[in-house]
């Protein structure tokens, strides 16, 4: 005698009742490895089983580096327009408008001031979800009006950067975002405001020429891709094989362009420690 016997033939259930699995349960990372979002979330966006820093965008970073996540953002409601009527595969009016609707931001950068350690801090980080985190007009607006808030309030500036590089579709008006927050973070240099550049992955072109390379202190995350042009580009300019690693965070401090790699879990507590350092402050816990 069997120990269950069906009653009726077939599966039961209508198409309406069935139930797919939510996304964002587990997260594979490339090596292979499995683990669980809520344990990835608790472990800073950092994979348990091979230490892998997981792409996240502004609002885990905020999350990271304010105390209990309380902050003002800047300038929220900038967007980008369309100066130039530009059209490659579609219009860029629509790209922006499909990137705004799938990701719920307004561009590829975030502004915002709040406490970390204590003590207040402006923070500008990058969001590669928009558009690869490329570098339009709003971008480099947002970034300046950052660093004019630092000088103003007299506080020290952050900046996260992931990034593909300036934005095509802005043609020369996003190179010119180049100068414009080079000239601002001159500025202020000049009255010793504290800057330090984070490069996560991955930090590329106009960024990487600009703003990301021009910290008091650089410093990136474990394994990010930093350079201008990709490794293919590189070698086909240069015809000649690349080092094992080119342009990793290791690769790159091995070879004096960056001051240290800090792990995400250390990220609040060592920025505040160079700010400390560079304003010659007593150090906090």
């Amino acid at each position: 005698m069997a120990w269950f016997k069906r009653k009726e033939k077939g599966i039961q259930t209508t198409t309406q009742e069935k139930k797919d699995t939510p996304k964002g349960l587990w997260y594979k990372s490339p090596t292979g490895k499995i683990v669980e979002a809520d344990e990835l979330a608790k472990n800073f966006y950092v994979s348990p089983e091979d230490d892998y820093h997981v792409r996240i965008g502004s609002k885990e970073y905020f999350s990271i580096l304010f105390d209990d996540n309380k902050f003002k953002e800047l300038d929220p409601n900038l967007e980008s327009k369309d100066p130039l009527n530009f059209v490659d595969t579609k219009k860029y009016s629509d790209r922006l408008k499909q990137a705004q609707e799938k990701t719920d931001l307004k561009d590829a950068v975030r502004t915002a001031t709040g406490k970390s350690k204590g003590k207040e801090l402006v923070v500008a980080c990058m969001d590669f979800s928009f558009i690869g985190g490329s570098m339009g007009s709003v971008v480099g607006e947002k970034i300046a009006r950052a660093i004019d808030y630092s000088i103003k309030k007299k506080l020290p500036f952050v900046m996260i950067s992931k990034s593909g590089g300036a934005r095509m579709m802005e043609a020369a008006l996003s190179l010119m975002q180049l100068a414009k927050t080079s000239a601002k973070l001159a500025q202020l240099s000049e009255i010793g405001i504290p800057y330090i550049s984070l490069c996560t992955d991955p930090t590329t072109g106009g960024t990487t020429a600009s703003y990301a390379m021009l910290g008091d202190i650089n410093i990136a995350e474990p394994g990010a891709l930093i350079g201008f042009a990709g490794p293919r580009v590189v070698k086909e300019a240069t015809g000649k094989d690349l080092p094992d690693n080119f342009q990793t965070s290791e690769f790159l401090l091995e070879h004096g362009f960056l001051d240290f790699i800090t792990h995400r879990k250390e990220l609040k507590n060592k920025i505040n420690l160079y700010i400390d350092l560079i304003q010659n402050q007593a150090v906090r816990a």
